[in-house]
C-alpha cells in the first residue's frame, strides 16, 4: 500500500490490498477501496463510496454529494465496479431518496474526461463515455453502450445494451437495445450493426433485426405501436436480438423511444 504523506485519509476507511492513493486526496469516512486500486493526485471522495478491485482513478475526479435541492443529507452512497477506468475531473454522485439512495456503476467501464453521472444513475458493464459526456439523474444504461463526447442524456431515460449515440447528440427518450442514435435532438438511425458484428451477434438475426424494426417503427398504418410489438414478438420467437429488443419495449409501454427521423 502506497499513501502519500499529503492525502487525508477519514475515519473507518477500509482499504485493500496494493492500493496507491496519490497526493492531495481526500477520503472520506465510511470509504471501501477494493485491492489493486490506484487513485492519483486530488481525489476527492465523500460520504458512503465503495470502489472495485482493479479501478484506476485519475486527477480531480469528484465522487460527491448530487447536485439537487431534493437532496438533504440522508445516508446515500455511490458503488463503483471493478477494473474500471476513470480519467480527469469525471463527477459521479450520490443517490437520493427518490432513486433508492444508491448510483451505481458496473465493472470494466471506461469514462473519458469530463463525465458526469448524476444521482441514482445505474451504469452497465463494459460502458464507454467519451469526453463530457453528461448523464442527469435516474439514468439507466445498458451493457456494452458507447456514447459520443459532449452528449447529454436527459433525466429517466432508460438506454438499452450495446447502443451507440453519436457525438454531441441530446437524449431526451428511451434508446431500444442495440440502437444507433444521433443528431442534437437524437433520433433512431438504425440498430448498431457494426458494433454487434465486433462482439458476435449473429449477423443474420441482426440483420433481419434491423429490418423489423425499421418497418415497426416507420408503419403508417392505424395499427397501434404497442400492437405492432407484441406482434413482432409472435412472428420472430427465435431471433434474440429483435425479443431483447421488443421485451425492453413492451417493459417500458407508458414511455417514449427515440424514432427514425421524418426528414
Amino acid at each position: 500500500m502506497m499513501i502519500h504523506k499529503t492525502a487525508i485519509i477519514g475515519e473507518n476507511v477500509k482499504i485493500g490490498d496494493n492500493v496507491q492513493i496519490g497526493p492531495y486526496c481526500i477520503i472520506g469516512d465510511g470509504a471501501v477501496i477494493g485491492n489493486n486500486v490506484e487513485i492519483r493526485s486530488h481525489v476527492i471522495m465523500e460520504g458512503k463510496i465503495t470502489i472495485g478491485d482493479g479501478t484506476k482513478i485519475f486527477p480531480f475526479a469528484s465522487f460527491s454529494y448530487p447536485q439537487t435541492l431534493k437532496y438533504n443529507g440522508e445516508d446515500s452512497e455511490i458503488i463503483i465496479g471493478k477494473n474500471n477506468v476513470i480519467r480527469e475531473y469525471v463527477t459521479i454522485q450520490h443517490g437520493t431518496s427518490e432513486g433508492g439512495m444508491v448510483t451505481i456503476v458496473g465493472d470494466n467501464c471506461l469514462f473519458m474526461v469530463g463525465v458526469h453521472i448524476a444521482h441514482n444513475c445505474i451504469v452497465g458493464n463494459n460502458v464507454i463515455f467519451a469526453n463530457y459526456v453528461s448523464l442527469a439523474g435516474h439514468v439507466e444504461v445498458g451493457d456494452f453502450a458507447i456514447i459520443g463526447g459532449l452528449s447529454a442524456v436527459q433525466q429517466y431515460c432508460k438506454i438499452g445494451a450495446h447502443t451507440m449515440i453519436g457525438g454531441v447528440s441530446a437524449v431526451v427518450r428511451d434508446l431500444i437495445p442495440f440502437g444507433l442514435a444521433t443528431n442534437d435532438r437524437a433520433h433512431l438511425e438504425g440498430l448498431n450493426l457494426i458494433g454487434m458484428n465486433r462482439r458476435g451477434f449473429d449477423k443474420k438475426q441482426s440483420i433481419e433485426a434491423s429490418k423489423v424494426i425499421k418497418k415497426m417503427f416507420n408503419d403508417n398504418s392505424d395499427q397501434v405501436f404497442n400492437d405492432r410489438v407484441e406482434k413482432a414478438k409472435l412472428d420472430y420467437p427465435d431471433n434474440e436480438i429483435l425479443q431483447e429488443i421488443l421485451d425492453f419495449l413492451l417493459n417500458n409501454k407508458l414511455r417514449t423511444f427515440c424514432s427514425f427521423s421524418n426528414k
